[in-house]
């Protein structure tokens, strides 16, 4: 995948770091998450936001932030090795 021209990798990268791929991303994963985990993914995507980007929904964007939030809560407590499983799982997602 690294072996390819600038201009490719760019839209490779832009597909799995848009909203709508965080967001489905984030449905994938959900049945695969502890009581724990659920929660923060909850929360995340429940918190007061003002601002939503013009080329994503306001749904799709929530969404896309509770990933971000379970990613950085499980980086607080320590756990690398589940944020390595469910972001390998989320890798395989095709954009």
């Amino acid at each position: 995948m690294a072996n390819r021209p600038v201009g490719q990798l760019h839209q490779l990268t832009i597909k799995k770091v848009c909203a709508a791929f965080r967001a489905k991303a984030s449905e994938i994963i959900a049945p695969l998450l502890t009581e724990e985990e659920a929660d923060v993914l909850r929360r995340g995507r429940n918190a007061k936001g003002t601002t939503v980007p013009k080329h994503s929904s306001p749904v799709e964007y929530r969404k896309a932030t509770s990933l971000e939030c379970l990613f950085g809560y499980l980086h607080l407590i320590g756990d690398e090795k589940r944020i390595e499983e469910l972001f390998n799982i989320i890798w395989d997602i095709e954009a």
